[in-house]
């Protein structure tokens, strides 16, 4: 029983079974409309989700959706930014999806997109970024982005073990990394610890490589820095390697090995696993963009990344993403509230869309997401679009509202 989410009276929880999704035709999937924006952009990717299951399935699918609060709706209803009941709904029925959520400001948690994911370790962040035709880019050719970026998200400077300049517990870690290890500290620094372990790493590029093999896909690519933080980033690379040869031997070769035993072929059947530092990496996915397939690298890296590729493609308005566990997961919208456009039916719903392409596909209902994405480029290529892509049109293109453009997609089904 629930204090304020109320159970839809028909449809089904979606149910595991072993490492399987049990799908009911009609499942109860908890959605969080989201601060700001989401507003405007739930109820439009809503409308394309349920014209895109009935065109898909004739009526004999059907999503119920039931919806759960965090953030400023949910400090309305509980006093609270992300009520205990909220996530006891996501435990329990597996699959959610959410528009953007508010950091509260003087307290709380340090987001509440963070904290969802540590509470209910959804610790690998995949987010895909490609190109649909027509959408306006900086670069000159944006088709050649095709990347998966698998986020460790549960780790890193994102643990939030964080302390602040001048107080008892900064001047205490300070004082112990001087006097009993010969550190070199400011005394008024502010100071992080970043925790990067084995177990995080090799669960987070385990869910990478089986994608990789899953999708059939061509690489997989360790990004990080390990050539300064050799303990951290630089373990993240190396423990890489060992779960590659130790669990995926029959199907992985490394680069090195590539040339050094193939001369640059790569054998039939094999994939290749490879790594790069962090700063040449984000040269390189802008020069030879098309050389990479699967990223799987740390959680500050995979911020960076992740938006890097995304500038590509049409920026965070195009980009979706997801949160996954060992069986949960949460699918969201990557970009921010934007609360100055709250409630004018203005910004792009296309990143809650495409994470909502994601889901369904994660679900098993693939005809829902290549519906939706074949008719969203139909839409772009008519320069059917929200303001932020018509203003970078050539031409006077004219921008759709939200709600319009939610159904110029449905008009290309």
């Amino acid at each position: 029983m629930f204090k304020h989410v109320q159970i839809p009276n028909w449809g089904e929880p979606v149910k595991v079974q072993g490492n399987q999704y049990s799908v009911p035709d009609k499942p109860i999937i908890p959605f969080i409309e989201g601060d700001g924006i989401g507003i405007d952009i739930w109820p439009a990717s809503q409308m394309v989700f349920d014209a895109a299951v009935k065109k898909a399935y004739g009526g004999k699918r059907q999503v119920a959706w039931m919806e759960i609060y965090a953030g400023e709706k949910a400090q309305k209803l509980y006093n609270e930014w992300l009520p205990n009941e909220t996530i006891e709904a996501i435990r329990q029925y597996t699959i959610a999806i959410k528009g953007p959520l508010t950091t509260p400001v003087g307290g709380g948690f340090r987001s509440l997109n963070v904290a969802i994911r540590q509470i209910l370790n959804l610790y690998a962040c995949i987010r895909p970024v490609k190109y649909y035709k027509g959408v306006p880019s900086p670069v000159r050719f944006p088709e050649k982005m095709n990347v998966v970026v698998f986020r460790e998200n549960t780790e890193d400077v994102y643990a939030g073990i964080e302390y602040k300049k001048g107080t008892p517990e900064a001047r205490k870690l300070i004082d112990y990394l001087i006097k009993e290890l010969g550190a070199n500290i400011a005394l008024d620094s502010g100071i992080g610890i970043k925790p990067i372990s084995e177990t995080a790493s090799k669960r987070l590029i385990r869910k990478g490589i089986d994608y990789l093999l899953k999708q059939n896909r061509r690489n997989i690519t360790l990004m990080h820095k390990g050539n300064i933080m050799k303990f951290t980033e630089g373990a993240f690379k190396d423990w890489g390697y060992e779960l590659a040869r130790e669990e995926y031997g029959d199907h992985l070769v490394s680069e090195e090995e590539l040339w050094s035993k193939y001369d640059g072929k790569v054998p039939t059947g094999k994939k290749v696993i490879m790594d790069r530092i962090a700063d040449n990496m984000l040269q390189q996915i802008l020069t030879r963009t098309d050389e990479y397939d699967i990223i799987a690298t740390p959680n500050l890296n995979g911020d960076y990344i992740s938006d890097a590729c995304a500038a590509q493609v049409g920026g965070l308005g195009m980009a979706p993403g997801a949160n996954i566990g060992d069986v949960m997961g949460v699918f969201e919208a990557t970009h921010g509230t934007a609360p100055k456009y709250a409630g004018q039916d203005k910004v792009n719903p296309a990143s809650l869309m495409l994470s909502g392409v994601l889901m369904f596909q994660y679900l098993g209902w693939n005809e829902v997401g290549s519906i939706i994405e074949a008719a969203l480029e139909k839409s772009i290529l008519q320069k059917r679009v929200t303001y932020d892509l018509a203003r970078q049109m050539e031409g006077n293109v004219k921008p759709l509202k939200s709600s319009e453009f939610a159904r110029s997609i449905i008009d290309n089904f």
